[in-house]
């Protein structure tokens, strides 16, 4: 899957993952697309970093069972929620929502207040079409409201995705 242009060449690449309360699946995909970017030898090209379209866990740290299953997986947990809004859009070559609810808010978002910072909608993209199994529905389910088994379901799906993300990211920026 091909990635848009940078916005700055002369940057780093800039990645937001966005999910709705910020402190399950978009700080797992965070900390797995940076790992996975520092063994592909790239960390140092590309930023990441993640957002929740909802404000109620703003300043709150990782849900304890995301937490607990990345670093049994040897990830980093440090994290603090925070909320996505529109002027972000200024600075990001990439915006990844880990469903198509939160995909939409973004859009909402590109639709109100995106020509203000030439924000181009095709920079818009959900996070596991980058996986090459995502199969017909490429979202990232919330497993805010179940068990540790879905914190781990959203790992693997998260992890798979990455790979695919790092590849398009490493074809792009080692051209």
């Amino acid at each position: 899957m091909s990635l848009p242009e940078p916005r700055d060449p002369a940057g780093p690449y800039r990645v937001s993952v966005v999910c709705l309360g910020n402190i399950c699946r978009s700080p797992m995909a965070e900390k797995v697309l940076t790992a996975d970017l520092e063994r592909a030898g790239i960390g140092d090209l590309v930023e990441v970093d993640s957002f929740g379209t909802g404000g109620w866990h703003v300043g709150d740290g990782m849900d304890p069972r995301a937490m607990s299953t990345l670093r049994v997986h040897g990830y980093l947990t440090d994290h603090t929620a925070r909320r996505f809004s529109a002027e972000r859009l200024a600075d990001r070559d990439l915006v990844l929502a880990m469903d198509l609810d939160n995909l939409d808010e973004l859009r909402r978002a590109v639709d109100e207040r995106g020509e203000e910072f030439g924000f181009d909608p095709a920079r818009l993209r959900l996070f596991r079409s980058f996986a090459p199994d995502s199969g017909p529905n490429p979202e990232v389910p919330d497993p805010y409201y179940g068990g540790d088994d879905g914190f781990t379901a959203v790992l693997n799906m998260v992890e798979a995705a990455s790979k695919g993300l790092t590849g398009a990211l490493v074809a792009r920026l080692r051209d």
